[in-house]
């Protein structure tokens, strides 16, 4: 026997600057927010060293202090922060929706504010993990700044790679861009400004076997796998551009995305196309990818939470 359905006001799916800044906005707004950390409390903030691109701290905070005083605030503000994964939603019959927290827990919200983020996808070598945030990076505009005139290189192919080659190329000594196929999947405008950068230079067919250094980067190890030739080339930073998923596996075919799973919302807005659920942070942004976006949706979800509430009685 299930434990008895909890009746929630305001239920906020996943942490980090989204969900928390929708529940102090919540919170605030006196709607009594619920709010699931999911399976990364914090979010993608909590593996990333310093952060000196949020606006307030002059100086830099590390990302895993910066989202422990996001949560401290909201809970001095009153919401309820629990430690839980959300497994299963039932948005079908309208407001209360149904939502169960690690398969048993059942609760009906009146609204639902989703910001489960999404995850960088990653290379899945051992020293891409040992050395992630000791000059392993998914997020060049987040952290090139450290490496400014150094050597760094980046993976990837796609339109994203391109831009923030482009992006590392103004602030660094020079860019190695390490593309496994022999050519590059970015759209022509982005290759040809790749190729017009003097310091970036593009190896194809190569792929990455080892990140050298024991505590930060110190080089990469490489092969071409049409000869086979491997090489070491020393730099200081190693950034990953094969693209994000979004963690919104739950609500498919309950909540429309586009075709890489990253939830559409309204225009203007935080809503989706279910009454009462709304999104916010990276699950619904593939642009931008920032802290400070991400804060900014989640007050948006938040306000636009409060006035859904508030036309149907609730507030």
């Amino acid at each position: 026997m299930s434990e008895n359905v909890e009746k929630i006001e305001c239920l906020i799916i996943g942490s980090g600057p989204a969900g928390y800044t929708a529940a102090i906005y919540a919170a605030r707004a006196d709607m009594k927010p619920v709010l699931y950390e999911g399976m990364q409390p914090g979010g993608q903030l909590t593996i990333t060293t310093d952060v000196e691109n949020y606006p307030g701290y002059p100086d830099g905070i590390m990302g895993p202090e910066m989202m422990d005083n996001f949560k401290k605030q909201a809970v001095r503000l009153g919401t309820d922060v629990r430690f839980g994964m959300i497994t299963k939603v039932d948005f079908s019959k309208g407001a209360p929706h149904k939502v169960w927290v690690d398969d048993k827990h059942e609760i009906e919200a009146e609204s639902v504010i989703i910001s489960t983020g999404a995850s960088a996808k990653w290379l899945g070598i051992e020293s891409e993990t040992r050395l992630n945030g000791s000059g392993v990076s998914a997020c060049a505009v987040c952290d090139g700044f450290f490496y400014r005139g150094l050597d760094v290189a980046i993976v990837g192919a796609g339109d994203t790679a391109a831009e923030e080659a482009t992006y590392l190329s103004k602030i660094c000594n020079k860019v190695y861009m390490l593309i496994r196929r022999d050519e590059m999947r970015a759209s022509k405008a982005m290759q040809h400004r790749v190729e017009n950068t003097a310091n970036i230079e593009v190896l194809f067919n190569t792929e990455t076997d080892e990140i050298l250094g024991d505590m930060e980067v110190e080089g990469v190890r490489v092969h071409n796998n049409i000869t086979n030739e491997k090489k070491e080339i020393p730099l200081k930073g190693f950034f990953v551009a094969i693209g994000h998923t979004p963690n919104t596996a739950i609500f498919k075919d309950i909540i429309d995305m586009d075709d890489q799973g990253y939830i559409i919302t309204k225009p203007d807005t935080a809503k989706t196309n279910v009454e009462g659920v709304f999104a916010c942070g990276d699950a619904q942004d593939r642009i931008y990818r920032q802290a400070v976006t991400a804060a900014g949706t989640g007050c948006m979800a938040a306000l636009d939470a409060e006035r859904y509430l508030s036309a149907k009685g609730h507030a």
